[in-house]
């Protein structure tokens, strides 16, 4: 059995790059959510022939969802003939913006010298297209099955997923007694399985002053200047307390196996202006200034201590500068996720690939977090990995691109992973 699927996902190559090419040139921009009811509509028609049933399901209220830009997910689902448990491949389907630097149309899908090029084929819309390719192979080679095969493409995954997979979880779409098995095929490496993800805490901090004419500093007192000493107290303090806290998670790259935190943005004084506004700014003394920081955080780690550090930044700024004053608010939360080798999902998907690739995967954790954290958080279901093909290092960057080897190999794993997991009494014989 398992050398018929391999045969058959190989004879799916020219449906493979069809499919994932029909992806890209769906521009699914995030923001502000273009075409998601156009994408999910072509899957939903494209899983329909092979005799899933469909649900379209807006996330109506979710963050950035509106008639004008509505978060649609769309989620198939294929019965077996008999009980058995159930495994979910989740992709998200929106791509971030596009920049500057292209060589290629980055919605063009163009094929060249084996990789496919444009905004998300990596990041992950060739994992999309791989896992369904893997479902339609094994369907194809083994139409009789125990328990359930759901393949689901997610809103906002890259703005943090809340009109996307959190949504769904919070509808009981991943709760375990639905859902077993989850493989999630963001572009980590096709020989390598990502257990979950660093912790992070975003948060926005306002400095405040009072507005006086620029000719007159001295009769106002600038924010900005406020903000510059927390930032000469984060340097001073804070960068190196966290770069020697150390994580025994195997956090990919090397340098994320420490804690950060990222300057998101900084903005303070007269808003920017209009592109087509021609005049000049007006003088005046800056009276705030905000800053948002992207902290990431181990699993070592306390989510009070990690917010305790900030405070501990302003508090001894404020101790400094008699007029010093500031807000802090809270954008976000996530705590690290880290499934464990043991968990089935692990060890099947494993054993694929040794059959496939001839070695033993190696396990990671991811420096930012994907949809695994609802998955975890809101479905409280454990037995979920990222496992897909792609460079990570690719994803986000100009002439992204996915290799069609890559992807032919990663559907191989899916498919044996789905043998593996829904034809027990087979596998037993194989």
């Amino acid at each position: 059995m398992p050398d018929k699927l391999i045969a058959e996902i190989e004879n799916r190559r020219d449906a493979l790059i069809a499919l994932t090419q029909d992806l890209v040139r769906i521009p699914t921009l995030n923001p502000p959510g273009d075409n998601y009811l156009e994408i999910c509509e072509y899957l939903a028609k494209r899983l329909k022939k092979s005799g899933f049933a469909i649900e379209l399901v807006r996330a109506h209220g979710a963050p950035g969802d509106s008639d004008a830009y509505p978060r649609w997910n769309v989620v198939a689902r294929r019965e077996g003939n008999r009980p058995g448990e159930c495994v979910h491949f989740n992709s998200h389907i929106d791509v971030v913006e596009v920049g500057r630097g292209w060589t290629t149309d980055p919605f063009g899908g163009a094929l060249i010298d084996g990789k496919i090029y444009g905004r998300g084929t990596c990041d992950m819309k060739g994992g999309l297209a791989a896992s369904i390719i893997a479902a339609e192979a094994f369907l194809a080679v083994t139409p009789e099955f125990a328990g359930a095969i759901e393949i689901s493409g997610t809103a906002d995954e890259e703005s943090g997923g809340f009109g996307g997979v959190a949504y769904l979880a919070e509808k009981g779409f991943f709760s375990p007694s639905r859902v077993q098995h989850v493989i999630i095929p963001e572009p980590l490496n096709k020989d390598q399985i990502c257990l979950g993800h660093r912790g992070v805490w975003w948060a926005e901090i306002e400095t405040h002053g009072e507005i006086a004419h620029g000719s007159m500093p001295f009769l106002g007192d600038c924010a900005v200047r406020h903000m510059g000493a927390v930032m000469h107290e984060m340097e001073r303090s804070l960068f190196p307390a966290l770069a020697e806290k150390r994580t025994e998670m195997p956090v990919v790259p090397e340098g994320a196996r420490q804690s950060t935190l990222n300057i998101n943005s900084i903005h303070g004084g007269e808003p920017v202006q209009p592109a087509d506004y021609t005049g000049l700014p007006s003088p005046c003394v800056p009276d705030s200034c905000k800053m948002v920081i992207d902290r990431r955080f181990l699993i070592e780690e306390n989510i009070d201590d990690v917010q305790q550090d900030i405070h501990q930044v302003l508090q001894t700024v404020q101790s400094q500068r008699p007029d010093f004053r500031y807000d802090i608010r809270e954008i976000q939360r996530v705590l690290p996720t880290m499934t464990d080798k043991s968990a089935p999902v692990v060890q099947t998907v494993a054993q694929s690939i040794g059959q496939v690739l001839g070695r033993d995967p190696r396990y990671v954790v991811s420096p930012g977090t994907y949809d695994q954290k609802h998955i975890d958080r809101i479905g409280r279901l454990s037995n979920c990995i990222a496992y897909g093909p792609g460079i990570l290092d690719l994803a986000h960057k100009p002439d992204e691109y996915v290799g069609v080897d890559d992807m032919i190999d990663s559907a191989k794993v899916m498919a044996l992973a789905l043998h593996k997991l829904l034809c027990p009494t087979a596998q037993a014989l194989d």
